[in-house]
């Protein structure tokens, strides 16, 4: 008997696993446990397991990358894929190449995941919903050229508000790359300031068909977006995440065509009732001007312009005489206390005491206010009531009276 290294062991029982077709293409069903998203390489590892069994898997990025759902622990899933040893190990694993979710398709299950995401980072809130242009300049129009939606659009508009243009910023709205014209569409239009609303839509389809307006770049781009965009995607049963994200959602084309324009029906009528309210206004106001000028004719003032002057006059003059009385009043009355304030200052001036028999000496021009200053031969000077007298001092008495 030959004696095997562990390597010629794994690497027989790899080759029957390999030779054994019944170990290709295999369709397995269960419920994902252990699930690993490699970062850096893009594979997903897990385990695959029932109510008694389980065994390992791995997706590589190639393959991974293509599903459109996100796997997650506990949800039970059918996966198309090959057995296979894996050497080093010494351990088989399934090797999974597709992956489908049991119950809901893979769209649909993509479609929620998706939504409950955008949903819980409050992409749909109300309050970041921005308000439709009441009278659009410009609609701007993200669709494919060649579909009815666009002639949908053009003959609302045309009937409805013919003032304002259409903007068209063609796209492929099926497809690998129509998320990715939407997004560069869109971003062309705000860019350029080509448009004060815009409408992103197609007509009905299937989800695959209108797969691309639930791409989450598409829907980040239409939340970024400064200009406010209604989404008028497939039927009015049709729902996708643009419709959540957009500022408002329209059930089809047309509808959204409709929304975003004012009737020139309406807008007649309201110019019509606009032309009645300033005529009425109008005549309110010549009315109210006449009532007002026949009032003030009956006036005095207007009927005789002298009266007012003359009446004024005669106040004038009543004015005038009271002043002066009040000003003759208060003259007489400073008069009056100027002729007690000087009889007052006379009382108190020393010439006035000298009109009485008194008189003063004056020594070398001061007053002598004592004997005691003088002596004899002095020489004074005596003022009088009326006068002066030079004198001498003969002899100094220094008595009381």
């Amino acid at each position: 008997m030959n004696v095997l290294t562990v390597s010629m062991l794994n690497h027989y029982i790899k080759g029957k696993f390999v030779e054994d077709p019944q170990l290709s293409g295999l369709l397995v069903e269960g419920e994902i446990s252990n699930f690993v998203n490699h970062v850096k390489s893009g594979h997903f590892y897990f385990t695959l397991k029932d109510g008694k069994c389980a065994v390992k898997a791995v997706m590589f990025r190639g393959y991974a990358s293509s599903i459109r759902f996100a796997p997650q622990n506990g949800m039970k899933v059918v996966v198309k894929g090959d057995v296979d040893v894996f050497e080093r190990d010494g351990v088989y694993q399934l090797y999974v190449y597709d992956m489908q979710p049991m119950g809901k398709g893979a769209l649909y299950l993509a479609y929620e995941q998706l939504k409950a995401k955008l949903a819980a980072e409050g992409l749909f809130d109300e309050r970041y919903k921005k308000p439709l242009p009441a009278y659009p300049k410009r609609v701007g129009v993200i669709t494919s050229e060649t579909g009815a939606v666009l002639q949908d659009i053009r003959n609302v508009l045309g009937r409805r508000y013919p003032l304002c243009r259409l903007v068209l910023c063609p796209s492929k709205v099926q497809g690998e790359d129509a998320a990715e014209n939407l997004i560069a569409s869109l971003q062309l239009m705000e860019r350029y300031g080509q448009a004060d609303v815009i409408i992103i839509g197609r007509g009905g389809g299937s989800i695959e068909d209108l797969w691309a307006f639930n791409d989450e770049r598409l829907a980040r781009a239409i939340f970024a977006c400064r200009v406010p965009v209604v989404s008028a995607v497939g039927h009015e049963t049709d729902f996708t995440i643009a419709d959540f994200v957009s500022d408002l959602r329209a059930p089809t084309p047309s509808a959204a065509a409709e929304l975003v324009s004012p009737s020139q029906v309406d807008l007649t009528y309201q110019l019509a009732g606009g032309e009645v309210r300033l005529y009425a206004a109008m005549d309110a106001k010549i009315e109210g001007g006449i009532h007002r000028l026949e009032q003030l004719s009956q006036k005095e003032c207007i009927k005789s312009p002298t009266f007012l002057v003359d009446k004024n006059r005669q106040r004038l003059d009543f004015l005038v005489q009271s002043i002066c009385k009040n000003m003759q009043s208060k003259m007489n009355n400073h008069e009056t206390a100027l002729s007690h304030q000087a009889a007052l200052l006379n009382s108190y001036n020393p010439l006035g005491i000298l009109s009485r028999g008194y008189s003063v000496v004056y020594k070398q021009g001061q007053i002598v206010k004592h004997s005691k200053e003088l002596y004899d031969g002095d020489e004074v000077l005596i003022r009088l009531g009326e006068g002066s007298v030079d004198a001498r001092i003969i002899q100094v008495s220094q008595e009381k009276e």
